[in-house]
């Protein structure tokens, strides 16, 4: 047997006012895109922005469902529409907030695994990786290079 240790590096802000000038952009366009999310269930919003290589900025929220499987969430909203209104862009960026109607979220919040996995399919595909920021509603605010150090064993093409 072999052990392998798989570490990541993340970096991490104080605030969304710690962050570079087009990064609190990005996020705040997450945070409008929030804003507008159809959480009546769970009660917990979620947005997410992407910058794209073309600088367009497409945005997304959660959308749910009374049958719970049909929801969607924020990530997956926004990258789907990018990838059906600009296939071949290339995605620098994203920005996503969540907030929960019921607590204080202050504590970042990662894309669930569904949304990680979505991810990873555009970042092979574009072959080039996707700087991710995620934050709760408030407080610190996380930096990922690459969703790959958000997962780092990823199930992919080559296994088809």
């Amino acid at each position: 047997m072999k052990e392998v240790k798989l570490e990541t590096t993340l970096q991490v802000y104080s605030n969304i006012v710690e962050l570079p000038k087009d990064i609190q952009d990005l996020m705040n366009a997450a945070i409008i895109a929030r804003n507008k999310a159809y959480a009546p269930y769970s009660k917990f919003n979620v947005g997410a922005a992407i910058l794209l290589d073309n600088g367009e900025i497409v945005s997304g929220s959660n959308q749910e469902n009374a049958s719970y499987p049909s929801g969607l969430c924020a990530e997956r909203t926004a990258i789907y529409y990018a990838g059906a209104k600009y296939p071949s862009a290339k995605i620098l960026k994203m920005a996503l907030t969540a907030s929960s109607q019921n607590q204080i979220t202050d504590t970042p919040i990662p894309p669930c695994g569904a949304c990680r996995q979505a991810i990873a399919e555009y970042e092979i595909k574009q072959d080039q990786p996707i700087e991710i920021y995620f934050m709760g509603a408030k407080g610190k605010v996380v930096k990922s290079h690459s969703l790959a150090n958000l997962l780092p064993v990823g199930f992919d093409r080559s296994y088809l």
